[in-house]
């Protein structure tokens, strides 16, 4: 291949492939740096920036970062691209194609009809050279609308999962944390319960649990247990009320690998989860949670930095049509994304790219406890979600999980976004809300239903 160069005061800087180009150009975070594959400095990042934006975009179909031959994840990118979609763009370079994407007459209709046609790589190269305010401004205008019980993604609309989790997996308990979500409103984009255990019959009881509560009060909502995806496709040989089939994915084949799973695995989970029919208005029956670092950790990244990596996950996620898709930003742990400025960095590219691609993308604006972040950072980051059109926010309750042992957002802090930027839960859930006298037909919370869905929840648990 041949090399890509730049000067840049005064100074020639050599990248020798396009994987390098992207790692150099890509803006500050430990995970690259302990990857050995960050920019020596600030002025080698500009200058990879600035070559980087002059690459046609015709390029990465040309020039795979990940070889053909030996990643699944890259054939499937390849394999599915839509030519026809690309033809729009397919004459700009990486630089030209920020600016088409910030120009006020691309709007939402054409970038869903552009979205079949950009590979992640694409969308992980423009987001480079793209400022914070950029990605944010490009995410609010794609539209990405998906269907299961309720309705995700549409404008002027915030979901919520409400993450219920229990360190025994307790039933009480984590009934418990779903009374607290409803009461707050939240809940509409999934009750998802993160099992203690992988045991098919404990997820199995969690499952029926939840789906007891939905059915009893006619919830127009869906559920998931976030167990491997090997034990869901189990639980639902073994007839459990499964809604949702959860798991982690990557950018490629070999970090997939070591989540023990493959493409052809994800499409026979999909295949059994749509045997049971149980959508009500739309059909998306997959979950994926992805998070920057994942690839490096498991030693699987082939080289790239971990935001391209990233990217490349939404390509497999997009495939299978997914209801929901959450990137975990601040999950891993500082030693891929050290601090506040580089969890929301991350973020914001993470929800632009998945956008870009028509990926339902929502976001858990998190943090661990030795990470350099706290729960200011995090305020900072939902309000830029928001005003950046993210379908959907983690209900966790006081934003503290006691089983995972991670800091997230709490239901309150749903409310507030949906209080301070006029956004509404799914619609199907915000009748329901006003059925049930918990909310009022403004929106607003009310201490009467709440009073009595505690009481009747609580005659349920007894």
């Amino acid at each position: 291949m041949t090399p890509y160069r730049q000067t840049l005061g005064g100074r020639s800087y050599q990248f020798d492939d396009l994987k390098t180009l992207l790692a150099k150009a890509t803006p500050e975070r430990s995970g690259d740096q302990l990857a050995g594959v960050a920019a020596a400095n600030a002025e080698e990042r500009v200058a990879a920036q600035i070559c980087l934006a002059d690459v046609p975009l015709a390029t990465f179909l040309e020039e795979p970062l990940v070889p053909y031959e030996e990643d699944e994840v890259t054939r499937l990118i390849l394999d599915t691209h839509d030519r026809a979609a690309f033809a729009p763009v397919s004459s700009l370079t990486v630089g030209a194609f920020r600016e088409w994407l910030l120009a006020y007459t691309t709007d939402s209709d054409t970038l869903e009809a552009l979205a079949p046609g950009i590979t992640p790589e694409m969308a992980a190269a423009v987001s480079k050279v793209m400022r914070n305010q950029d990605l944010i401004a490009v995410s609010k205008k794609c539209r990405v609308v998906t269907r299961f019980r309720n309705t995700i993604g549409l404008p002027g609309r915030l979901s919520s999962r409400i993450q219920p989790n229990h360190p025994t997996d307790d039933p009480r308990g984590v009934a418990a944390s779903i009374l607290d979500g409803l009461l707050y409103g939240c809940g509409d984009a999934v009750i998802g319960i993160n099992p203690a255990t992988d045991s098919p019959q404990a997820v199995i009881r969690l499952m029926e649990l939840v789906d007891e509560v939905r059915v009893r009060y006619a919830i127009p909502a869906q559920s998931s247990v976030l167990a491997h995806v090997t034990t869901q496709i189990s639980a639902i040989e073994r007839g459990a009320p499964v809604d949702l089939v959860f798991q982690s994915i990557a950018g490629t084949e070999a970090a997939n690998r070591s989540f023990g799973i493959s493409l052809s695995l994800l499409q026979e989970a999909r295949e059994a989860a749509l045997s049971l029919g149980r959508g009500t208005v739309g059909d998306n029956v997959m979950y994926f949670e992805t998070g920057q670092g994942s690839a490096l950790s498991a030693n699987a990244h082939h080289g790239l930095d971990q935001q391209t990596c990233e990217a490349r996950a939404y390509g497999v996620s997009r495939h299978f049509k997914p209801l929901l898709h959450n990137t975990v930003v601040g999950f891993i742990g500082p030693e891929y994304l050290y601090d506040g400025k580089q969890i929301i960095r991350a973020a914001l590219e993470d929800l632009f790219c998945g956008r870009l691609l028509g990926v339902p993308m929502g976001c858990d604006a998190c943090y661990t406890n030795h990470a350099e972040a706290d729960q200011n950072d995090m305020d900072n980051l939902l309000v830029l979600l928001g005003a950046a059109g993210c379908i959907y926010i983690m209900g966790v309750p006081g934003a503290d999980d006691i089983m995972l042992n991670y800091q997230s957002t709490s239901y309150h802090d749903v409310r507030f976004l949906q209080t301070t930027l006029g956004l509404r839960p799914a619609p199907e859930f915000e009748d329901w809300l006003a059925r049930m006298g918990i909310a009022d037909p403004s929106g607003r919370l009310t201490e009467s239903g709440a009073r009595n869905l505690m009481g009747s929840v609580v005659a349920l648990l007894e």
